[in-house]
């Protein structure tokens, strides 16, 4: 069946937020030279999911991602023993997450990808979110779909019928991208066509997916790829 839109996890797919997180925690908490701002990035990251947990159990209303983010971090704080952080300095590194930079190949893939296919985010992050990396980066998207749109977080089903309902296509016309392949996993489960991007330098040092670890329609090497497979 024709591919007729791309809807695109956005963190570690489109964005690079290991390195812009690093970047940011380096300039607004002072030149510590003990401080390894990458590491902080990574533990930052890995309460994200339990973060997001409380809102897919049911255990508390829906709230953003800049609400969570701002709740994880005084942990991350501490467990680099790091005190005394204005409140200003607190609110700015959680809007840190609004200042990422595009992966190379992003920007001008998607301008390719957009003049044949509908595009959108359908990401975790919330409407803002998603408006201010798209500003910063010269993305270009014909929606915002993903937790703002549904009120919850991937993988909950709501994120996937969601964005197929608000596109207006069939499932299979409509293609999940993700760097992810439970993300993926979990599209393919209600009908989405499946695109995997590789990103080896996702977590840095730790590397990130370099190729998918399940069937999908698609596997690219980057996006730039996917829209050659496409014929963009």
């Amino acid at each position: 069946m024709m591919i007729r839109a791309l809807v695109f996890d956005v963190f570690g797919t489109l964005v690079d937020w290991r390195s812009g997180i690093a970047r940011e925690a380096a300039r607004l908490l002072g030149p510590d030279p003990s401080l390894d701002a990458g590491a902080f990035a990574d533990a930052w990251r890995r309460r994200y999911e339990p973060a997001m947990e409380t809102v897919r159990s049911g255990a508390r209303p829906f709230v953003d991602l800049d609400t969570l983010q701002a709740e994880s971090l005084p942990r991350v704080l501490a467990e680099f023993g790091i005190a005394d952080v204005p409140d200003a300095v607190r609110r700015d590194l959680v809007q840190a997450w609004h200042r990422l930079d595009a992966w190379p190949d992003v920007p001008d893939a998607l301008r390719r990808l957009r003049t044949r296919h509908l595009l959108a985010p359908n990401s975790n992050g919330h409407v803002r979110l998603m408006v201010d990396l798209a500003r910063r980066n010269g993305l270009i998207f014909d929606a915002i779909l993903g937790a703002g749109h549904s009120r919850d977080y991937k993988p909950k089903p709501a994120l996937y019928r969601d964005a197929v309902t608000a596109l207006g296509f069939a499932p299979a016309e409509t293609l999940m991208v993700a760097a992810h392949s439970a993300d993926l996993a979990a599209a393919a489960h209600h009908g989405l066509s499946t695109a995997h991007i590789a990103r080896p330098r996702e977590h840095g040092p730790g590397g990130g997916e370099t190729a998918p670890a399940g069937p999908v329609t698609y596997a690219a090497r980057d996006l730039a790829d996917l829209a050659d497979q496409l014929g963009c």
